[in-house]
């Protein structure tokens, strides 16, 4: 059975200034998620899943979803706040949903099969699908081991402001020991470095990261739900807290539930996290169509 693309598309942008999901950088009006599923395809993927907030539905179908009709299957999947396990409720205040975990499990009736998860605004190329898809292949596991696709800090910064990244320790055989979710990374020059309060951490730009780029088998989905519910008993008060899937990740590692294979990421990754990364990522992608790896019009 082919694997499923879930393609986290639900964010507001508020960094970006709007709806970057939708905005439009190749030179035939495509989106960053339309290279993402013309890569999933080549490499064997057989469903995309879109999780998104409802009232971007519309726009999704007109903008991404009838230029591949007839190429793959599709389905949505929303992310909605009160999606929550039973014997939970959406504490007052609470505005936005529980972050990367919880969006996986909105997917949850769509997926049947093994899966993988990228982000919306992410660019990840051509081989890192292909490392996935050959790495669902290649695998026996059933269940006890996930994969995720890494890359170096240092080519996933952006000039513009800090960004999120899950600076990941590994095992002499490329198996995951830790991954810590740093949410203020940002960079001076060649050097690096993360902020927890009003400190500063150097980092040395090396370090293999998450861009949320993971394989998980089927019943992961059940997995992920038992640990919504433990993450929710421990800080569903926590006005801003974020089911992240580094989260749910560490907690499978460090139970021995799980392991979870770091794949190498050759191809070269970009993305928007600001309006300023805007123009970087079309001449990036200018360059990828002018080597021959994709098509000026991407569907034509």
């Amino acid at each position: 059975m082919k694997p499923t693309l879930v393609i986290l598309a639900a964010g507001l942008g508020s960094r970006y200034g709007g709806l970057k999901q939708m905005d439009k950088f190749g030179p035939s009006g495509e989106t960053i998620i339309e290279y993402s599923i013309y890569d999933a395809i080549r490499a064997g993927f057989g469903k995309v899943v879109f999780v998104i907030r409802e009232s971007m539905e519309a726009d999704l179908k007109e903008t991404i979803i009838k230029k591949i009709e007839g190429k793959i299957e599709t389905a949505c999947a929303f992310q909605k706040l009160d999606d929550l396990p039973e014997g939970f409720s959406v504490p007052e205040g609470r505005e936005k949903p529980w972050g990367t975990a919880h969006a996986i499990l909105a997917a949850r009736n769509e997926v049947h099969e093994s899966f993988a998860v990228i982000n919306a605004d992410d660019f990840y190329g051509q081989d890192s699908y292909k490392v996935m898809a050959d790495y669902f292949q290649t695998s026996n596991t059933v269940g006890n081991e996930c994969a995720m696709v890494g890359f170096e800090l240092k080519k996933t910064v952006t000039e513009h402001g800090t960004v999120s990244r899950g600076v990941c320790s590994m095992d002499n055989n490329s198996f995951l020991v830790d991954i810590v979710e740093r949410t203020k990374i940002s960079k001076n020059g060649n050097t690096f470095f993360y902020e927890e309060g009003d400190v500063q951490f150097p980092l040395t730009g090396n370090e293999p990261v998450s861009m949320n780029f993971w394989g998980f088998q089927a019943n992961a989905m059940d997995k992920l739900n038992e640990d919504f519910k433990v993450f929710l008993s421990e800080k569903i008060n926590v006005p801003k807290s974020e089911f992240f899937i580094p989260w749910a990740v560490n907690q499978w590692i460090n139970s021995g539930e799980s392991k979870a294979r770091v794949l190498s990421g050759k191809s070269k990754w970009f993305g928007v996290t600001y309006q300023e990364d805007k123009e970087f990522v079309k001449k990036s992608l200018t360059e990828l169509i002018g080597t021959g790896k994709y098509s000026a019009n991407l569907w034509g």
